[in-house]
Protein backbone atom coordinates (compact mmCIF):
# COMPACT_ATOMS: atom_id res chain seq x y z
CA UNK A 1 0.00 0.00 0.00
CA UNK A 2 1.41 3.14 -0.94
CA UNK A 3 0.97 6.32 1.03
CA UNK A 4 1.60 10.04 -0.21
CA UNK A 5 4.76 12.03 1.91
CA UNK A 6 1.90 13.33 4.33
CA UNK A 7 0.81 10.06 5.64
CA UNK A 8 4.20 7.95 5.49
CA UNK A 9 4.14 7.05 8.92
CA UNK A 10 0.51 4.39 8.11
CA UNK A 11 2.68 2.46 6.04
CA UNK A 12 3.72 0.52 9.41
CA UNK A 13 0.98 -2.09 10.81
CA UNK A 14 2.03 -1.15 14.88
CA UNK A 15 1.59 2.43 13.56
CA UNK A 16 -1.59 2.42 12.26
CA UNK A 17 -2.40 0.78 15.67
CA UNK A 18 -1.06 3.10 17.58
CA UNK A 19 -2.50 6.13 16.23
CA UNK A 20 -5.85 4.59 16.57
CA UNK A 21 -5.61 3.74 20.02
CA UNK A 22 -4.18 6.93 20.67
CA UNK A 23 -6.73 8.80 19.20
CA UNK A 24 -9.67 7.42 21.63
CA UNK A 25 -7.06 8.31 24.47
CA UNK A 26 -6.87 11.88 23.61
CA UNK A 27 -10.70 12.15 23.23
CA UNK A 28 -10.75 10.59 26.93
CA UNK A 29 -8.45 12.33 28.29
CA UNK A 30 -9.52 15.67 27.02
CA UNK A 31 -12.99 15.41 28.11
CA UNK A 32 -11.42 14.96 31.54
CA UNK A 33 -8.98 17.79 31.39
CA UNK A 34 -12.23 20.40 30.61
CA UNK A 35 -14.34 18.58 32.90
CA UNK A 36 -11.92 19.02 35.90
CA UNK A 37 -10.61 22.13 35.59
CA UNK A 38 -14.35 23.25 35.02
CA UNK A 39 -15.25 21.18 38.73
CA UNK A 40 -12.20 22.73 40.14
CA UNK A 41 -13.19 26.83 38.88
CA UNK A 42 -17.09 25.70 39.73
CA UNK A 43 -15.61 24.85 43.53
CA UNK A 44 -13.37 27.67 43.84
CA UNK A 45 -14.40 30.62 41.28
CA UNK A 46 -10.35 31.03 41.30
CA UNK A 47 -7.82 30.80 37.92
CA UNK A 48 -5.21 30.59 40.54
CA UNK A 49 -7.14 26.95 41.80
CA UNK A 50 -6.87 25.78 38.02
CA UNK A 51 -3.62 26.45 38.06
CA UNK A 52 -2.38 24.59 41.19
CA UNK A 53 -4.31 21.45 39.36
CA UNK A 54 -1.91 21.69 36.65
CA UNK A 55 1.13 22.12 39.43
CA UNK A 56 -0.22 18.36 41.06
CA UNK A 57 -0.24 16.92 37.88
CA UNK A 58 3.70 18.41 36.63
CA UNK A 59 5.06 17.81 40.14
CA UNK A 60 6.53 14.36 40.38
CA UNK A 61 7.91 14.78 36.62
CA UNK A 62 10.16 17.66 37.89
CA UNK A 63 10.74 15.48 41.14
CA UNK A 64 11.09 11.64 39.60
CA UNK A 65 10.97 12.10 36.21
CA UNK A 66 14.79 10.53 35.12
CA UNK A 67 13.96 7.71 36.88
CA UNK A 68 11.33 7.19 34.56
CA UNK A 69 13.79 7.69 31.87
CA UNK A 70 15.95 4.59 33.45
CA UNK A 71 13.03 2.73 33.30
CA UNK A 72 11.86 3.30 29.60
CA UNK A 73 16.08 2.59 28.87
CA UNK A 74 16.38 -0.84 30.85
CA UNK A 75 12.43 -2.76 30.71
CA UNK A 76 10.88 -3.65 27.99
CA UNK A 77 8.94 -0.14 26.79
CA UNK A 78 5.40 -2.07 25.86
CA UNK A 79 5.04 -3.84 29.06
CA UNK A 80 5.52 -0.38 30.71
CA UNK A 81 3.26 1.52 28.38
CA UNK A 82 0.77 -0.96 29.05
CA UNK A 83 0.85 -0.55 33.19
CA UNK A 84 0.70 3.14 32.89
CA UNK A 85 -2.45 3.03 30.44
CA UNK A 86 -3.99 0.46 33.09
CA UNK A 87 -3.41 2.57 35.46
CA UNK A 88 -4.79 5.91 34.67
CA UNK A 89 -7.73 4.34 33.74
CA UNK A 90 -8.14 3.19 37.69
CA UNK A 91 -7.36 6.53 38.35
CA UNK A 92 -10.32 8.29 36.20
CA UNK A 93 -12.52 5.50 37.60
CA UNK A 94 -12.00 6.52 41.35
CA UNK A 95 -12.10 11.17 40.20
CA UNK A 96 -15.07 9.57 38.93
CA UNK A 97 -16.87 8.21 41.84
CA UNK A 98 -15.55 11.23 44.19
CA UNK A 99 -16.99 13.45 41.58
CA UNK A 100 -20.26 11.99 42.06
CA UNK A 101 -20.48 12.78 45.61
CA UNK A 102 -20.70 16.30 45.03
CA UNK A 103 -17.26 17.10 47.00
CA UNK A 104 -17.51 20.60 47.92
CA UNK A 105 -13.74 21.03 48.37
CA UNK A 106 -10.75 20.25 45.83
CA UNK A 107 -8.19 18.56 48.14
CA UNK A 108 -9.25 14.53 46.80
CA UNK A 109 -9.32 16.17 42.98
CA UNK A 110 -5.53 17.63 43.58
CA UNK A 111 -4.55 14.06 45.16
CA UNK A 112 -6.17 12.42 41.95
CA UNK A 113 -4.10 14.65 39.84
CA UNK A 114 -0.89 14.28 41.92
CA UNK A 115 -1.02 10.62 41.19
CA UNK A 116 -1.69 10.86 37.63
CA UNK A 117 1.12 12.53 37.56
CA UNK A 118 3.34 10.23 39.31
CA UNK A 119 2.31 7.57 36.71
CA UNK A 120 3.13 9.82 33.90
CA UNK A 121 6.40 10.60 35.39
CA UNK A 122 7.45 6.80 35.20
CA UNK A 123 5.74 5.47 32.09
CA UNK A 124 5.86 8.84 29.45
CA UNK A 125 9.68 8.21 28.67
CA UNK A 126 8.74 4.90 27.66
CA UNK A 127 5.89 6.47 25.66
CA UNK A 128 8.14 8.86 23.69
CA UNK A 129 10.93 5.59 23.46
CA UNK A 130 8.05 3.21 21.90
CA UNK A 131 6.83 6.00 19.55
CA UNK A 132 10.30 5.69 17.76
CA UNK A 133 10.45 1.67 17.97
CA UNK A 134 6.65 2.14 16.18
CA UNK A 135 7.53 3.87 13.64
CA UNK A 136 11.54 3.82 12.90
CA UNK A 137 13.68 6.75 12.58
CA UNK A 138 13.06 7.20 8.42
CA UNK A 139 9.68 8.46 9.43
CA UNK A 140 9.99 9.13 12.99
CA UNK A 141 9.31 12.79 12.40
CA UNK A 142 6.40 12.67 10.50
CA UNK A 143 4.61 10.13 12.46
CA UNK A 144 5.33 12.79 15.52
CA UNK A 145 3.47 15.37 13.23
CA UNK A 146 0.89 12.92 12.38
CA UNK A 147 0.35 12.14 16.31
CA UNK A 148 0.33 15.70 16.87
CA UNK A 149 -2.59 16.28 14.33
CA UNK A 150 -4.25 12.98 15.76
CA UNK A 151 -3.88 14.49 18.92
CA UNK A 152 -5.48 17.41 17.91
CA UNK A 153 -8.46 15.83 16.80
CA UNK A 154 -8.40 14.21 19.48
CA UNK A 155 -9.18 17.39 21.49
CA UNK A 156 -11.50 18.86 19.56
CA UNK A 157 -13.63 15.78 19.69
CA UNK A 158 -12.91 14.87 23.31
CA UNK A 159 -13.91 18.66 23.93
CA UNK A 160 -17.04 18.99 22.05
CA UNK A 161 -17.80 15.03 23.41
CA UNK A 162 -17.39 16.55 26.88
CA UNK A 163 -19.99 19.55 25.92
CA UNK A 164 -22.62 17.19 25.40
CA UNK A 165 -21.86 14.68 28.18
CA UNK A 166 -21.30 16.83 30.92
CA UNK A 167 -24.99 18.28 30.38
CA UNK A 168 -26.45 14.86 29.75
CA UNK A 169 -24.41 12.88 32.37
CA UNK A 170 -22.55 15.42 34.68
CA UNK A 171 -18.64 16.08 35.40
CA UNK A 172 -18.58 12.22 36.03
CA UNK A 173 -19.87 10.98 32.99
CA UNK A 174 -16.76 12.57 31.36
CA UNK A 175 -14.54 10.77 33.77
CA UNK A 176 -16.03 7.45 33.55
CA UNK A 177 -15.28 8.02 29.38
CA UNK A 178 -12.16 8.68 29.93
CA UNK A 179 -11.37 5.32 31.76
CA UNK A 180 -13.10 3.26 29.42
CA UNK A 181 -11.01 4.68 26.35
CA UNK A 182 -7.63 3.41 27.96
CA UNK A 183 -9.07 0.24 27.00
CA UNK A 184 -8.29 1.21 23.52
CA UNK A 185 -4.47 1.52 23.91
CA UNK A 186 -4.40 -1.91 25.64
CA UNK A 187 -6.20 -3.68 22.95
CA UNK A 188 -3.78 -1.80 20.53
CA UNK A 189 -0.57 -3.30 22.33
CA UNK A 190 -2.09 -6.84 22.22
CA UNK A 191 -2.47 -6.55 18.30
CA UNK A 192 1.10 -5.25 17.46
CA UNK A 193 3.58 -7.72 15.40
CA UNK A 194 6.89 -8.31 17.50
CA UNK A 195 8.89 -8.70 14.24
CA UNK A 196 7.91 -5.45 12.75
CA UNK A 197 9.06 -3.06 15.80
CA UNK A 198 12.37 -1.02 15.53
CA UNK A 199 14.06 -1.89 18.35
CA UNK A 200 16.39 0.32 20.05
CA UNK A 201 19.36 -0.77 21.82
CA UNK A 202 19.14 -0.66 25.90
CA UNK A 203 20.95 0.77 28.34
CA UNK A 204 24.73 0.09 28.17
CA UNK A 205 26.42 -1.39 31.53
CA UNK A 206 28.32 1.82 32.31
CA UNK A 207 25.67 3.64 31.35
CA UNK A 208 22.35 2.82 33.24
CA UNK A 209 22.36 5.78 35.75
CA UNK A 210 20.23 8.94 36.06
CA UNK A 211 23.80 10.78 35.99
CA UNK A 212 24.47 9.36 32.25
CA UNK A 213 21.15 11.14 30.48
CA UNK A 214 22.02 14.31 32.47
CA UNK A 215 25.71 14.35 31.39
CA UNK A 216 24.34 13.78 27.76
CA UNK A 217 22.18 17.11 28.04
CA UNK A 218 24.36 19.47 29.32
CA UNK A 219 27.23 18.82 27.11
CA UNK A 220 24.93 19.58 24.33
CA UNK A 221 24.64 23.05 23.93
CA UNK A 222 21.39 23.37 21.13
CA UNK A 223 19.67 20.98 23.20
CA UNK A 224 20.24 23.64 26.13
CA UNK A 225 18.93 26.32 23.81
CA UNK A 226 16.15 24.43 22.78
CA UNK A 227 15.00 23.21 26.56
CA UNK A 228 14.92 26.95 27.67
CA UNK A 229 13.54 27.98 24.93
CA UNK A 230 10.17 25.65 25.31
CA UNK A 231 10.56 26.52 29.52
CA UNK A 232 10.11 29.92 28.57
CA UNK A 233 7.69 29.44 26.09
CA UNK A 234 5.77 26.62 27.75
CA UNK A 235 5.44 28.12 31.07
CA UNK A 236 3.90 32.15 30.41
CA UNK A 237 2.76 31.52 26.59
CA UNK A 238 1.03 28.05 26.55
CA UNK A 239 -1.19 27.92 29.81
CA UNK A 240 -4.27 28.78 27.77
CA UNK A 241 -6.09 26.58 30.00
CA UNK A 242 -5.84 28.52 32.42
CA UNK A 243 -6.25 31.73 30.31
CA UNK A 244 -8.86 30.55 28.44
CA UNK A 245 -11.00 29.41 31.49
CA UNK A 246 -10.62 32.92 33.17
CA UNK A 247 -11.47 34.96 29.82
CA UNK A 248 -14.41 32.38 29.40
CA UNK A 249 -15.91 33.27 32.98
CA UNK A 250 -15.07 36.69 33.36
CA UNK A 251 -14.64 39.42 30.37
CA UNK A 252 -15.83 37.67 27.60
CA UNK A 253 -19.03 36.01 29.83
CA UNK A 254 -18.83 32.95 27.57
CA UNK A 255 -19.34 29.96 30.68
CA UNK A 256 -19.17 26.65 30.29
CA UNK A 257 -19.65 26.67 26.69
CA UNK A 258 -17.63 29.43 25.66
CA UNK A 259 -14.57 27.43 27.17
CA UNK A 260 -15.16 24.37 25.43
CA UNK A 261 -15.44 26.48 22.09
CA UNK A 262 -12.20 28.49 22.79
CA UNK A 263 -10.45 24.66 23.16
CA UNK A 264 -12.11 23.71 20.31
CA UNK A 265 -10.33 26.64 18.23
CA UNK A 266 -6.90 26.33 19.72
CA UNK A 267 -7.47 22.54 18.92
CA UNK A 268 -8.30 23.42 15.40
CA UNK A 269 -5.04 25.50 14.95
CA UNK A 270 -3.02 22.72 16.50
CA UNK A 271 -4.74 20.53 13.75
CA UNK A 272 -2.97 22.88 10.94
CA UNK A 273 0.39 23.00 12.73
CA UNK A 274 0.64 19.38 12.61
CA UNK A 275 -0.56 19.07 9.38
CA UNK A 276 2.21 21.52 8.29
CA UNK A 277 4.86 19.79 10.16
CA UNK A 278 3.60 16.79 8.95
CA UNK A 279 4.21 17.55 5.11
CA UNK A 280 7.47 18.26 5.55
CA UNK A 281 10.71 16.32 5.11
CA UNK A 282 13.17 18.05 7.67
CA UNK A 283 12.03 20.59 10.71
CA UNK A 284 14.96 22.54 11.09
CA UNK A 285 16.04 24.46 14.20
CA UNK A 286 14.92 28.06 12.68
CA UNK A 287 11.65 26.78 12.47
CA UNK A 288 11.92 27.13 16.19
CA UNK A 289 11.95 30.81 16.29
CA UNK A 290 9.64 31.54 13.64
CA UNK A 291 6.89 29.53 15.58
CA UNK A 292 7.89 31.42 18.81
CA UNK A 293 7.22 35.02 16.99
CA UNK A 294 3.92 33.33 15.42
CA UNK A 295 2.95 32.32 18.85
CA UNK A 296 3.80 36.00 20.17
CA UNK A 297 2.04 37.74 17.56
CA UNK A 298 -0.94 35.70 18.19
CA UNK A 299 -0.57 36.17 22.06
CA UNK A 300 -0.54 39.96 21.54
CA UNK A 301 -3.61 39.95 19.42
CA UNK A 302 -5.57 37.61 21.88
CA UNK A 303 -4.11 40.42 24.72
CA UNK A 304 -6.38 43.21 23.14
CA UNK A 305 -9.33 40.90 21.60
CA UNK A 306 -12.98 42.27 23.18
CA UNK A 307 -15.37 39.37 21.81
CA UNK A 308 -15.42 35.65 22.13
CA UNK A 309 -14.94 35.50 18.48
CA UNK A 310 -11.70 37.50 18.15
CA UNK A 311 -10.28 35.67 21.09
CA UNK A 312 -11.13 32.11 19.51
CA UNK A 313 -9.57 33.23 16.03
CA UNK A 314 -6.04 34.68 17.57
CA UNK A 315 -5.88 31.11 19.06
CA UNK A 316 -5.62 29.64 15.63
CA UNK A 317 -1.95 30.88 15.03
CA UNK A 318 -0.97 30.52 18.51
CA UNK A 319 -1.63 26.49 18.79
CA UNK A 320 -0.20 25.91 15.19
CA UNK A 321 3.00 27.55 15.92
CA UNK A 322 3.03 25.97 18.86
CA UNK A 323 2.52 22.39 17.87
CA UNK A 324 5.30 22.86 15.15
CA UNK A 325 7.84 23.93 17.90
CA UNK A 326 6.80 20.93 20.11
CA UNK A 327 7.04 18.45 16.90
CA UNK A 328 10.67 20.39 15.87
CA UNK A 329 11.70 19.85 19.84
CA UNK A 330 10.88 16.32 19.74
CA UNK A 331 12.06 15.18 16.59
CA UNK A 332 15.54 16.49 17.36
CA UNK A 333 15.60 15.35 20.94
CA UNK A 334 15.00 11.56 19.32
CA UNK A 335 17.31 11.93 16.49
CA UNK A 336 20.07 14.17 17.95
CA UNK A 337 20.46 11.36 21.08
CA UNK A 338 22.13 7.73 21.02
CA UNK A 339 19.43 4.86 21.44
CA UNK A 340 20.62 3.69 24.60
CA UNK A 341 20.27 6.80 26.46
CA UNK A 342 16.56 8.54 24.68
CA UNK A 343 14.79 7.38 27.47
CA UNK A 344 16.47 9.67 29.63
CA UNK A 345 16.34 12.55 27.29
CA UNK A 346 13.05 12.52 26.76
CA UNK A 347 12.89 12.70 30.74
CA UNK A 348 15.05 15.47 30.69
CA UNK A 349 12.61 16.90 27.85
CA UNK A 350 9.51 15.61 29.76
CA UNK A 351 10.70 17.58 33.49
CA UNK A 352 11.11 21.13 31.55
CA UNK A 353 7.51 20.83 30.23
CA UNK A 354 6.40 19.81 33.67
CA UNK A 355 8.69 22.72 35.61
CA UNK A 356 7.09 25.17 32.58
CA UNK A 357 3.61 24.04 33.96
CA UNK A 358 4.49 24.03 37.33
CA UNK A 359 5.91 27.60 37.30
CA UNK A 360 3.52 29.03 34.44
CA UNK A 361 -0.10 27.84 35.84
CA UNK A 362 0.32 29.39 38.80
CA UNK A 363 1.97 31.99 37.83
CA UNK A 364 -0.61 32.96 35.18
CA UNK A 365 -3.10 32.38 37.52
CA UNK A 366 -1.54 35.10 39.89
CA UNK A 367 -1.12 37.49 37.32
CA UNK A 368 -4.50 36.72 35.86
CA UNK A 369 -6.20 37.30 39.69
CA UNK A 370 -3.41 40.75 40.17
CA UNK A 371 -3.55 42.54 37.53
CA UNK A 372 -6.19 41.41 35.02
CA UNK A 373 -6.30 38.65 32.09
CA UNK A 374 -5.45 41.35 29.49
CA UNK A 375 -2.46 43.15 31.17
CA UNK A 376 -1.27 39.60 32.06
CA UNK A 377 -0.97 38.33 28.13
CA UNK A 378 0.88 41.48 27.43
CA UNK A 379 3.38 40.53 30.05
CA UNK A 380 3.97 36.97 28.71
CA UNK A 381 4.37 38.48 25.36
CA UNK A 382 7.25 40.42 26.22
CA UNK A 383 8.80 37.41 27.83
CA UNK A 384 8.36 35.20 24.81
CA UNK A 385 9.93 37.69 22.39
CA UNK A 386 12.76 37.90 25.30
CA UNK A 387 13.56 34.09 25.24
CA UNK A 388 13.03 34.06 21.23
CA UNK A 389 15.82 36.74 21.00
CA UNK A 390 18.15 34.66 23.15
CA UNK A 391 17.90 31.27 21.76
CA UNK A 392 18.60 33.04 18.40
CA UNK A 393 21.71 34.45 19.53
CA UNK A 394 22.38 31.23 21.20
CA UNK A 395 22.03 29.16 18.10
CA UNK A 396 24.42 31.85 16.05
CA UNK A 397 27.00 31.51 18.42
CA UNK A 398 26.98 27.34 18.87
Amino acid sequence: MTFPVMLRSLRHHNYRLWAIADFVSITGTWMQVLALNWLVLSITGSATSVGLGLVMQALPTMLIGPWGGVIADRLPVRAVVGAGQLVQALLSTVLACIALGGPSSVGALYAISLASGLATALTSPALGRFGAEVVGPDDLSNGLALGSVLSSGGRILGMSLAGIVIPLFGVPGAFFANAASFLGVLVALALMRRREFHRLPPSEPGERGIVAGFRYVLRDPRMLIMFGLAFVLGSLGRNYQVTMAAMAEGPLAAGASGYGALSVAFAVGTVLGGVFAASRLRLPLRLLLIAAAVCAAGQMLSGGAPTLLLFGAAMLPIAAAAVVLDTTVSTRVQLDSPGHLRGRVISAQGMVGAASGAVGGPALGVMCDALGLRAALVLALAARLAAALAAAYGFARV
